[in-house]
């Protein structure tokens, strides 16, 4: 089979060139349209079930609201476990399915049981499944400033104008608010007051609720017209009429309205709602109460340079590009800076954008460079230039090929195959592998070719020559790429967060293989008979082979003729290289290992000794001086920022969480190298945040390093500052 197709390829030279073509043009159209990102996506299989029930304790939700959920969600299909926490105001429960549930039929299967139980929860708690958003769903984040507004202003407009707006932008799962106050009417009853006049709080309660309304009140005809009947009694409506309004305002609770006319007749019409008593006869509500503008109760805050700010973070929904989204999302914040209140404007102080690229740009670099080695080397080892363009198109090809394979199966909704920095390095990794089949194929046909021709130019048609040097490797060829595709079972075994990890690596790096293997039967004898031409050197001509045989040889020799040798060359290689490793079992292992190789190796007392002692000094001092290399769950990143998770004392209030939170980001600004810092206090309102009050999270954004002042920092002087710090906080 193999023989045939390499047959069909060189009498059909040409479709074969036609197809790599449109190859290499499906391959650049999947490079730009499969979604990327930095890091790949570790997260669970998970459906977050959110219920709010405000004004009420960990201990009454949980066990009025969480656990009957928990007990109702446990008997899903395909669930693994359900993980819960209660806290004030809200409960959280995460449904973890098995990793082959498709997300799809998860949310549906939990959405319906959700259906089955709101009966059975308290009034007021309704739950509500998470936005479709991966763990790394935070994309952007950004704040609402304007000189001249209060918190409770700008975060009026980020509610009820910026957040529906990015909301509406494709891929974007959920836009959550965090920060500012939300602006309330606040109506303050005197017990006193009640007491002396005659008043249920009832009454009172009951008389606001019904102040702010409209009714309708049918239709009449006269004069052969027809005319809606209806009576408005909206708080605030006689400021809209005086201005000329005509939109009816909406009866869910309003913001607290940028302009100040219409905030104090509002107040006004409060004041002025009249309340039964119990003796008989009516009093306004300002003769029991209080009534004034006021922040709703909150649990978050948004700081940024010292200063409280309000804003928002944008979710991307899963299985989005990042990049595209991003996009999307500034194209719409210009949009909306025209049309916000005079002198607010959205500044954005987190974009995932500059990481992805950075990231990306960093592998595909040493991808290139990669490339360009293995070109450079084989042009030193050929010395035929079209005969090395042969070999290094290949390389380009299979990349390609592999980018097109996973937009098909993702296109095909087979598998979803992330492509981040680990999926990028199973090809740059894989490049020597890659290349190793061309050559191959091209040095034997370069080989029979210079027999065939000797010191003269190749000319003619030279396809059955070519041929005939194509099937003695082609089989080899093809299935050694099979076994070293056998060889990543193992990895596509993996589960949890390695196969996660490791399983975009492995697919990539399958997928060139495969592609490679194809095309060094296919492409590569097509070309062969197009540009190997002209004068053929022989093996020995380069000065860099004959070199390596030169120096080769006797060593060889020598290792032959004295085995003992090799073994301990081997030997002393594992150790140093496990040493690193800091597995002290592993160590003593090897060895033993090179010990008793090198020992039965040895021909002579005198050598064995020698090998015996020279492998327990060595094994000594690679224990001793080597030290164990650190580990990392994920590779570390550098975004030009870092994330600082403090946590204060449980019990701390609103107010001191934003005073501490202050109190840190200045310290951090007094740094030459910091740009920005902007912190978080509690929960961004959105179900994929259950941060308490007492959890700190702060960005410090950097400078470019070439901005940064020419020091040097010691140890002792770095944990010196870091003892001042915590001192001053």
């Amino acid at each position: 089979m193999i023989e045939r197709l390499i047959e069909l390829s060189i009498h059909n030279r040409w479709l074969v060139l036609a197809v790599a073509l449109l190859l290499a043009l499906g391959g650049l159209y999947a490079v730009y349209h499969t979604p990327v990102d930095a890091i790949p996506d570790l997260s669970e299989n998970q459906v977050i079930v959110f219920t709010e029930w405000p004004g009420h304790s960990p201990p009454e939700i949980e066990g009025q609201v969480t656990y009957p959920l928990a007990l109702h969600l446990q008997g899903l299909a395909g669930v693994r476990v359900v993980r819960s926490s209660s806290e004030f105001n809200f409960s959280m429960i995460s449904v973890i399915f098995e990793d082959g549930v498709d997300p799809a039929a998860a949310r549906d299967r939990t959405a319906q049981r959700l259906a089955q139980v709101r009966d059975a929860l308290p009034p007021g708690a309704t739950p509500a499944l998470a936005p479709d958003a991966a763990a790394t769903g935070q994309i952007f984040w950004y704040t609402v400033e304007g000189a001249g507004y209060d918190l409770a202003q700008l975060r009026a407009v980020q509610d009820w104008y910026v957040r529906p707006q990015l909301s509406s932008v494709p891929g974007v799962a959920e836009v959550a608010s965090v920060g500012g106050h939300v602006g309330e009417y606040a109506v303050e009853v005197d017990p006193r007051r009640l007491q002396a006049l005659g008043v249920k709080l009832a009454d009172v309660i009951q008389a606001v609720t019904r102040s702010n309304a409209a009714v309708g009140g049918d239709v009449i005809h006269k004069a052969n017209a027809e005319y809606i009947v209806h009576g408005v009694g909206w708080l605030g409506q006689s400021s809209q009429e005086e201005a000329g309004a005509t939109s009816i305002p909406s009866r869910q609770p309003r913001p607290v309205p940028l302009s100040q006319t219409q905030s104090k007749q509002v107040l006004h019409d409060l004041e002025n709602v009249l309340v039964p008593r119990l003796s008989g006869g009516v009093v306004r509500l300002s003769e029991v109460a209080t009534v004034g503008l006021a922040p709703a109760p909150r649990r978050g805050v948004l700081e940024k340079d010292g200063n409280e700010v309000t804003g928002g973070v944008v979710l991307m929904r899963q299985g989005e590009n990042a990049l595209e989204v991003t996009r999307r999302l500034k194209d719409k914040i210009r949009e909306l800076q025209t049309g916000l209140p005079p002198g607010v404007r959205i500044v954005p102080f987190y974009d995932r954008v500059p990481l992805i690229r950075g990231a990306i740009g960093t592998v595909t670099g040493t991808l290139l460079e990669a490339i360009l080695t293995a070109t450079v080397c084989v042009l030193l080892v050929l010395l035929h230039f079209r005969t090395s363009f042969v070999i290094v198109l290949t390389l380009p090809l299979s990349a390609l090929s592999s980018f097109l394979i996973m937009w098909l199966l993702r296109w095909l909704g087979v598998a979803d195959i992330q492509t981040n920095i680990m999926s990028l390095a199973g090809i740059a990794i894989s490049i020597g592998v890659l290349v190793d089949s061309s050559i191959v194929m091209a040095e034997n046909v370069m080989h029979c070719l210079q027999e065939r021709f000797g010191d003269q130019p190749v000319t003619g048609d030279v396809r059955e020559l070519v041929l005939s040097a194509c099937r003695t490797v082609g089989r080899p060829i093809f299935f050694s790429v099979v076994i070293m595709l056998l060889s990543f079972v193992p990895v596509f075994a993996l589960g949890g967060i390695e196969g996660k990890m490791f399983r975009p690596l492995a697919f990539t790096k399958c997928f060139a293989l495969m592609s490679v293997a194809v095309l060094a039967v296919t492409l590569v004898p097509a070309l062969c008979t197009l540009f190997i031409r002209g004068r053929l050197r022989g093996e020995t001509a380069s000065w860099l082979v004959r070199g390596a045989v030169g120096a080769y040889r006797p060593m060889l020799a020598f290792a032959l003729d004295h085995p003992v040798a090799i073994v301990w060359f081997v030997g002393v290689t594992f150790l140093v290289g496990f040493a690193p490793l800091g597995q002290r079992w592993i160590f003593l292992t090897t060895l033993a290992i090179a010990l008793l190789g090198s020992l039965y190796a040895a021909q002579r007392t005198l050598s064995r000794l020698a090998a015996t002692l020279s492998l327990t000094v060595l094994a000594l001092a690679a224990q001793e001086f080597i030290t164990p290399l650190g580990h990392e769950a994920i590779t570390p990143l550098d975004e030009g920022m870092i994330m600082d998770m403090p946590i204060t004392v449980p019990w701390a209030s609103v107010a001191q969480a934003a005073d501490d939170l202050k109190a840190r980001d200045m310290i951090f600004c007094r740094f030459p190298e910091v740009d920005m810092v902007v912190g978080k206090a509690g929960r961004a309102e959105t179900a994929t945040d259950p941060a308490p009050l007492d959890m700190i999270e702060t960005m410090v954004n950097f400078r470019p390093q070439e901005l940064w002042p020419r020091r040097k920092l010691h140890p002792a002087d770095a944990e010196q500052l870091a003892r001042l710090v915590q001192e001053a906080l």
